[in-house]
């Protein structure tokens, strides 16, 4: 392919992810979708001899690509979130509450259900299986901007604590790429160190418990600083808030990710964390804003990227390891594993879900279950997993996990759009 095609074709894709959010707004399909199939197009173009775009060839540019596109993606999502979460008042984190359900219920019996048909129905090894339910069970929080709070409000008194199925959906997918990571780590310690009873309580200790308290703390504490030398100096000169620069934001992101990894913490949960605590800091100032939009840019260039390349693999053989059986667990996770998981974390009748002071109804309840999107973060574990140990039919894993995404980003991105726009008229009539 020679390079005044590459820059044509870039171009292009940019010209297309400038365009794509403001034409497809009231549109049944997403920007993702348009994408994808861009990207299978130009898959089908000819490839210079010995060029590969197969994620195992590329295996370790592919998790370093997608590993900074969830950090950005969380650091939006922890700026974008209005409600606060005081960890010392209860009511705080009652107003959480279907989040925590989601995360304690919808995603262990997501990681169940994926796991079982793995093994049972794709014959996958209880290694393999397991990892594929740990890559599967997050939520993505860079594809599912459509499902997802807009963004920072500007102003003391405009916090959004109106759309509960948005803010569960946003709050839900911030947290949960961390929390998956114990379960990836479990299915590396089950290929590479045998049965459970040799690493179960270090897995329990540590893995599960210890780089998680690790993880929150430091992203608390490096959220807390940050925020200081943004709002809370007396000196004029150092007050970032004050000159606007939003590059505050893409220091937060590596700082809290890098400090959090060095020191043995999940550094997702880390940069989700650091948000949280830098947009608790005057929550009303504009410079949320700023912070956002920048940090919503970067995302939208790196989706743009991911989209493409992973178009151009499917086209380039990426599904050609795919089975009836692999076809059939995807299609089983996006239309009944998760709605299913998703209907019981957050009860099956409607006075069993309350957030605060308010009741979910059963729409909402079933818009929160259902819009479960799967993405870029099943990637980034899919890729770091097998980049630690061997595990038994890669390539199966690799085809299944994205004609998941795909299934996910054609059935979610037709149907947000109608789905919560019904769910809006229905919340303010």
């Amino acid at each position: 392919m020679d390079a005044d095609v590459v820059y044509t074709l870039a171009g292009a894709s940019l010209l297309l992810a400038v365009i794509l959010p403001l034409a497809l707004s009231r549109a049944a399909v997403s920007a993702p979708i348009v994408l994808l199939v861009v990207g299978g197009l130009i898959g089908l173009l000819p490839l210079p001899d010995g060029v590969s775009m197969g994620p195992i060839d590329n295996r370790a540019f592919l998790e370093h690509l997608t590993e900074f596109a969830v950090l950005i993606a969380l650091m939006g999502v922890g700026l974008a979130l209005d409600r606060p979460l005081d960890l010392r008042r209860i009511t705080a984190w009652r107003k959480w509450g279907a989040t925590w359900r989601l995360l304690g219920i919808a995603m262990p019996l997501t990681i169940a259900g994926v796991a079982l048909l793995g093994w049972w129905a794709m014959g996958l090894a209880p290694a393999a299986a397991l990892l594929l339910g740990a890559v599967l069970a997050p939520t993505d929080p860079v594809l599912a901007s459509d499902v997802q709070v807009g963004g920072p409000t500007a102003g003391p008194d405009e916090v959004d604590e109106s759309d509960e199925v948005r803010f569960a959906l946003t709050s839900e997918a911030g947290l949960n790429d961390g929390l998956a990571f114990p379960f990836v780590y479990a299915a590396i310690f089950l290929a590479s160190l045998g049965p459970v009873t040799e690493w179960g309580l270090r897995w329990l200790a540590w893995e599960l418990v210890g780089k998680t308290v690790i993880g929150v703390l430091l992203g608390i504490g490096i959220g807390w600083l940050l925020a200081k030398m943004a709002f809370g100096t007396s000196r004029r000169s150092p007050r970032l808030a004050e000159t606007g620069e939003p590059l505050l934001a893409l220091a937060a992101v590596l700082l809290s990710y890098g400090v959090a990894e060095s020191l043995g913490g999940y550094g997702f949960l880390a940069v989700f964390a650091c948000a949280m605590t830098i947009r608790s800091a005057e929550r009303g100032h504009e410079y949320h804003v700023h912070m956002h939009q920048i940090i919503e840019r970067l995302e939208r260039l790196l989706t743009l990227v991911v989209l493409l390349l992973l178009g151009v693999a499917m086209t380039n053989g990426l599904l050609s390891n795919l089975t009836w059986q692999g076809a059939a667990v995807g299609i089983l996770l996006v239309v009944l594993i998760r709605p299913v998981a998703g209907m019981l974390a957050l009860g099956a009748h409607a006075s069993e879900c309350r957030v605060g002071d308010h009741v979910l109804t059963r729409g909402e309840r079933a818009s929160a279950a259902f819009f479960g999107v799967r993405g870029v973060g099943s990637l980034y574990y899919l890729a770091y997993a097998t980049g630690e140990t061997n595990f038994a039919q890669t390539q199966l894993l690799w085809a299944t996990v994205t004609f998941t995404i795909v299934v996910s980003v054609l059935v979610h991105g037709v149907s947000a759009t109608p789905v919560m726009s019904r769910l809006e008229k229905i919340r303010t009539a």
